[in-house]
């Protein structure tokens, strides 16, 4: 198992931040990185991604991959491409295996929602971030919520915990965060 190299959390106080802080996280990535997202149902997984997305400068209209479990959103500068996985329906490695996420690994920013657990062997390094509305806690590994539908503009805390080589000498994520923490103040 890759070593943790940073754990941390922000409070976001509206979708616009939540977005704001995961742009700013986009310009960080690069091809390669893969971010494994974790969240209860409306908890912002999507929201984060869009987010990213502009970061990374992919083309617009992210939406959830639920029923397609992937999409490709390409890059229109000369970064790399956004893969966008929702692995809650995906049951066994071989349903994982099937999507074939290798094979654009090394050229693409990988992000998996509903990945914990299940994609971890496709880097060596990782950035985990779990969204948590109000009223919800991370208990060891399991989510205990309490929400209602259409809290979207309700407070979330973001943890990101960044594994292995990749985030182990880079100063760059926990600079952007405590950039985003002082322009918040």
């Amino acid at each position: 198992m890759p070593s943790t190299a940073l754990e941390a959390s922000i409070s976001v106080s509206n979708v616009a931040e939540t977005q704001g802080f995961a742009q700013r996280l986009g310009g960080l990535l690069q091809a390669g990185d893969l971010l494994v997202l974790t969240g209860e149902l409306g908890a912002g997984k999507t929201t984060f991604t869009q987010g990213l997305g502009l970061g990374l400068k992919v083309r617009e209209g992210i939406i959830s991959p639920t029923f397609v479990l992937s999409r490709i959103h390409p890059s229109i500068s000369n970064g790399p491409d956004l893969v966008h996985v929702d692995a809650y329906r995906l049951e066994s490695a071989a349903e994982l295996d099937d999507l074939d996420l290798e094979a654009s690994m090394a050229t693409s920013v990988t992000v998996v929602e509903w990945g914990k657990g299940k994609v971890e062997q496709l880097s060596d390094s990782r950035l985990e971030v779990t969204l948590l509305r109000a009223g919800s806690a991370n208990v060891g590994e399991e989510l205990i919520f309490d929400f209602h539908e259409g809290e979207d503009e309700e407070p979330r805390t973001i943890s990101l915990t960044a594994y292995g080589p990749r985030w182990e000498k880079s100063e760059a994520l926990a600079d952007l965060l405590n950039e985003f923490e002082s322009s918040r103040k």
